[in-house]
């Protein structure tokens, strides 16, 4: 398929287009020709769209799509079909599947279920046999076979032992391991930010010190053995300061946060509406402006949508027994739009994941292959029911004012608007 995008503006800090507004030229998945109004070969699409901008495909490095084991949820191909109109042309799916992904075959088997989508699917397997915390899964296998990382979902490495193992292990093949930010002793029955909030309304709570906790002790571990590791969804204004004196002791750290933790605060839960029932849980207005502030600095390195789809059956509950979960991708682009500066969010889904995660980065210039976001920065809209392309609809956005759209994505030689 020949395309021929009209009037597009490059973000691409890479490229010697940058904030150019120009056309694209796209023959068979290749970026053909860069200029001014060109002249399209037969059969060629052309595109226009209000005020389009063009940057290399973004990447969620933190998506749960349910399948296998839970496709009422939702599936793989649905799911890859929804990051497409959400514009990301790749995305780490998490483990939280029943089987497990803790072995070679069950990472082929996500792989080879996405073998034919725009979107590129690369599996997070379980650092842990069954997320079960006890015995380290088989990661040496499993990374020849596509898994990109090594982490258990939303579960944190309770044995210090262990975790020093897998550090140490996975220097062997240039691993990564994941290691979720919350201390299991601290707030394991709660749902919620500890905070006046939350206690007048007589709920459990999880507090910052649980993720303070179990970031100052996995840094330790890391400074001990060496190796990657990386804090996925840090919530809290110390989490932020403890990765920054972390990088500049030169740890190998990266961390990411949530698009729902930089726009929503606990303040929500006084709704007891269990689409705001996430873990980590929301935190308080100080915390989101230190994660802002961190993304600002560079010590934040990403941000993903952590989208979770929940069936409705497991969140029209009462709010103690709903599943923890928000839907996010769709949302993820305009939920930034008006809380950072457009290049900063940029980096945060394109850059900064692929080179943690050693995947290309890509570029926009001629000769090179066509992976890209289409989108418009200012759209302002309400986040509303239609707006949801999921099969579960648990999102935490809803009624909210966003800026910013995705159009759709050119990748994998195909093209995908929303």
């Amino acid at each position: 398929m020949n395309i021929l995008l009209r009037s597009a503006k490059i973000i691409d800090k890479n490229s010697k287009y940058h904030n150019k507004k120009m056309d694209i030229l796209i023959k068979n998945g290749m970026i053909s020709e860069i200029g001014k109004t060109l002249k399209g070969p037969k059969n060629c699409r052309e595109i226009t769209l209000k005020n389009l901008h063009v940057s290399i495909g973004w990447f969620d490095s933190s998506v749960s799509l349910g399948e296998p084991g839970y496709e009422e949820r939702e599936n793989i191909v649905h799911g890859l079909e929804v990051a497409a109109k959400s514009g990301f042309t790749k995305v780490a799916v998490n483990p939280n599947t029943n089987p497990f992904i803790d072995n070679k075959s069950s990472v082929e088997f996500l792989i080879q279920k996405a073998k034919d989508s725009a979107v590129d699917l690369h599996p997070i397997a379980n650092l842990t046999q069954g997320a079960m915390g006890k015995e380290m899964a088989e990661l040496y296998d499993m990374k020849n076979s596509g898994a990109i990382a090594f982490g258990d979902y939303n579960k944190s490495i309770e044995n210090a032992n262990l975790l020093k193992i897998a550090l140490l292990y996975v220097q062997n093949f240039d691993g990564i391991v994941l290691s979720f930010p919350q201390d299991g002793g601290i707030g394991k029955h709660g749902f919620v930010n500890e905070s006046e909030n939350t206690t007048r309304l007589g709920l459990n709570s999880i507090p910052n010190l649980s993720e303070e906790l179990q970031i100052t002790r996995d840094l330790s571990l890391l400074e001990y053995t060496g190796g990657k590791l990386h804090i996925p969804t840090i919530t809290t204004h110390k989490g932020v300061q403890l990765v920054k004196e972390a990088k500049k002791k030169g740890l190998d750290v990266t961390c990411s946060v949530a698009a729902h933790h930089l726009y929503l605060t606990d303040e929500e839960i006084s709704s007891f509406d269990t689409n705001y029932k996430v873990n980590p849980p929301l935190r308080a207005v100080k915390d989101t402006k230190a994660l802002i502030k961190g993304i600002k600095e560079g010590v934040v390195d990403m941000i993903v949508s952590d989208h979770n789809p929940i069936d409705i059956e497991n969140k029209n509950v009462e709010f103690e027994n709903g599943y923890f979960g928000t839907i996010g991708m769709e949302s993820l682009f305009g939920s930034i739009g008006s809380k950072m500066n457009l290049e900063d969010a940029i980096d945060c889904i394109t850059e900064n994941p692929r080179k943690r995660f050693n995947l290309p980065v890509g570029i926009i210039e001629e000769d090179h292959k066509a992976e890209l976001t289409l989108f418009d920065p200012e759209h302002d809209y309400i986040f509303e029911e239609k707006n949801i392309l999921s099969k579960s609809k648990n999102s935490a956005f809803l009624g909210k004012q966003l800026k910013g759209k995705a159009y759709g994505i050119i990748a994998n030689k195909q093209l995908i608007l929303s």
